[in-house]
């Protein structure tokens, strides 16, 4: 069973990941846009970031929903 404090932090957690997610969207869309290798190196690198993140935020709700 998940304590109050744990659905509350799922709710959180899930909240940013909705962000990271809409975030590595964007990104995409930009990545597109952009010409120029210098565009395109500063893209990937946030998008790297970014997914990043994601995984580290759904690698915490995974544990935490156990």
């Amino acid at each position: 069973m998940v304590s109050d404090h744990d659905a509350a932090t799922l709710i959180a957690l899930d909240e940013r990941i909705a962000i990271l997610r809409s975030n590595l969207s964007e990104l995409t869309e930009q990545a597109v846009a952009y010409s120029g290798a210098a565009d395109e190196d500063l893209a990937a690198e946030r998008m790297a970031q970014q997914q990043q993140l994601l995984d580290e935020l759904l690698k915490q709700r995974e544990q935490l929903a156990r």
